[in-house]
């Protein structure tokens, strides 16, 4: 049986199934990391523990578009992160920055 550390980044949105997100992190001895972010263990028998946890969660929680499930994991010695459910958008802080964008064209 493999077993892999996890963290999971989520974005249910307003009205989202958070009941049942909260149950499976229950279930399997999550703790919190800050808003919308949860660390814990997975193992599984099966080849390929990744897809297995997409399965499992895309399975258990009521997804709609625009959700999102992003898990963050330690694979061969490197950080690897990939969306399991949904897709990067725009960033909330752009235009934030202090870029001088005043500069000349080249």
């Amino acid at each position: 049986m493999e077993t892999r550390k996890y963290w999971l980044s989520y974005d249910l949105g307003v009205g989202g199934d958070y009941s049942s997100l909260y149950e499976w992190l229950d279930d399997h001895d999550a703790v919190p990391c800050g808003n919308s972010v949860a660390f814990f263990s997975y193992s599984t028998r099966k080849d390929d523990i990744d897809k297995a946890l997409r399965d499992e969660l895309t399975g258990k929680i009521d997804l709609n578009p625009g959700n999102k499930l992003y898990i963050i994991r330690f694979v061969g010695g490197n950080v690897k992160g990939s969306f399991i459910y949904g897709k990067r958008s725009g960033t909330p802080w752009e235009g934030y920055g202090t870029k001088n964008e005043d500069g000349d064209d080249e």
